[in-house]
């Protein structure tokens, strides 16, 4: 007779082959990794525990009856990532097409409400034919029961979602509602609908690729954060944005050791930003001067490039970082940038983060296709964004910094609680050149020589408006700084203001304009 113990490890045994070597070997035969093994790399060695094993589907409808297997295609559980506590789902495309039934939804739902509870991350790896068609509107409420716990979640602890193989249709708004979505080149797909549908409905022909690959997500539609080349690399910047993260709003960020490196006193940052206005060069050389090591994980870095946000820590402080980038589209903001940035700052807020921006910004991006595509309304989400923000702000205005742009990166009435700026700071309403044009306009016209009268008052308004110091001395600018003591400022600006406190009217929530 069998004793029960051995029952148990065969069924363990079974339960945990999912689906035996032909489900593996379908994976394996699309360059992709089973569902357990995507979990040994999230998790510190040993410490899954895992939640569900035994489930299975309870229909029977379309010869389901026939295709029981434990677990019903998705692995669910807990571990640790650097010894922090994190709650993970892994869909298993090998065994039914990692598709989403009653029971599969179900695992994938408790795991939610327990990280909830636990206050701990949710990490989703999403691998998966879709909706389950055997099991019809129950598989379609499940979608529904996990947007929903997705949403309960938002701003309580963080959210990653993975994408490493086929998400599509309604499958696609979970990881849309979560923090961060990662995806790895050629093995990541994520649409709405599939290029067969478009074809037949538009007469557009598609490739998957270019339809829903990873390079369209990072760089074009916004909907990716970080793009990896295999799933080894994808999982170590998984757990490396961890490392900056709390476990949920009510806790602070995890501090690290302080670093030797940069010194306090960098020389390097008095030759990085030019003296000429127009003159292009690389936020990040500055970020990776002034914080610990030079690391700074950068979030979406192919999606509207003339705004850099990203991950540092400041003498072992984990904080988000934003900069203008002058070196594309000369640091303007536009609605892609404004949405990037809100987006962003939002998260750093929920979550303690206290925020560092680099202010170099010209403006707002003139055009009929930006007024006509809302800058406006996207605009207005950069200036909701930080005005809700309760965490540290801090803002260097490093060179210009002019007009609405001034107001949303660095205007102490949007509540910055340390502005600071370089030598080289130009703050007006607009830069020298056009306010020259608009101001002396009747003298400029009436002048025997126009062209060297226009230069004339051009630099009379410079001297005057664009420069820090007339700023500083109405109170609007906390002080001039010299660029290479950046770092010791920084690290003072945010000690001083750590223990901040802001009181808000009650309300349900605001109303951004979305």
């Amino acid at each position: 007779m069998q004793r029960p113990v051995d029952d148990l490890h065969g069924r363990l045994e079974a339960a945990q082959a999912q689906g035996g070597e032909a489900a593996k070997e379908r994976q394996r035969k699309q360059g992709k990794l089973t569902a357990r093994e995507r979990l040994d790399l999230l998790l510190d060695p040993g410490t899954f525990s895992e939640i569900g094993l035994f489930v299975e589907t309870r229909s029977s409808d379309f010869g389901m009856a026939e295709r029981r297997i434990p677990g019903d295609g998705v692995v669910t559980g807990s571990g640790l990532v650097g010894g922090q506590l994190v709650f993970t789902v892994s869909q298993d495309f090998g065994t039914l097409g990692g598709s989403l039934g009653e029971m599969h939804a179900a695992k994938i739902v408790k795991t939610q409400e327990l990280a909830m509870k636990a206050g701990a991350p949710m990490v989703q790896i999403l691998d998966s034919g879709g909706a389950r068609i055997q099991e019809g509107v129950l598989s379609l409420h499940g979608y529904a029961q996990i947007f929903q716990r997705n949403t309960m979640a938002s701003g309580v602890i963080p959210q990653i979602s993975v994408i490493l193989g086929p998400c599509a249709g309604g499958a696609v708004y979970s990881p849309a509602i979560t923090d961060f979505v990662f995806m790895v080149e050629g093995l990541s797909k994520m649409f709405i609908t599939g290029p067969d549908v478009i074809k037949a409905v538009t007469g557009e022909e598609v490739t998957f690729e270019e339809l829903g690959g990873a390079a369209v997500h990072s760089g074009t539609s916004g909907n990716a954060h970080f793009v990896a080349t295999d799933e080894r690399e994808c999982f170590a910047t998984v757990r490396k944005l961890l490392s900056f993260l709390p476990a949920n709003n009510l806790d602070d960020p995890p501090l690290a050791e302080q670093s030797d490196w940069p010194p306090d006193e960098n020389p390097a940052l008095d030759e990085i930003v030019p003296t000429g206005a127009n003159q292009p060069y690389d936020v990040r050389d500055l970020i990776q001067n002034i914080f610990d090591y030079g690391d700074f994980l950068e979030v979406q870095p192919a999606f509207a490039a003339n705004i850099v946000t990203g991950f540092a820590r400041l003498a072992g402080r984990p904080v988000g970082v934003v900069g203008n980038q002058p070196a594309y589209l000369a640091g303007v903001l536009d609605i892609n940038s404004s949405d990037k940035l809100a987006r962003f700052v939002r998260f750093c807020d929920a979550f303690n983060l206290p925020i560092v921006n680099f202010v170099d910004v010209p403006g707002y991006l003139p055009g009929v296709q930006q007024e006509y595509g809302g800058v406006i309304r996207h605009g207005a989400k950069v200036l909701f964004a930080y005005s809700e923000a309760t965490v540290p702000k801090v803002a260097i205005i490093v060179r210009k910094s002019y007009g609405g742009a001034y107001i949303a990166m660095s205007g102490f009435g949007l509540g910055y609680d340390r502005v600071m700026a370089y030598p080289t700071a130009e703050i007006a309403v607009m830069g020298p050149d056009g306010a020259a044009n608009i101001i002396f306009r009747r003298e400029i016209e009436a002048a025997s020589d126009p062209e060297a009268t226009r230069k004339e008052k051009i630099e009379e308004y410079r001297e005057k408006f664009a420069t820090p110091y007339t700023a500083a001395g109405q109170g609007l600018v906390d002080a001039v700084i010299d660029p290479k003591l950046t770092r010791p400022e920084l690290i003072r600006a945010l000690e001083m203001t750590s223990r901040k406190r802001e009181t808000r009217p009650e309300k349900k929530h605001g109303n951004i304009p979305l």
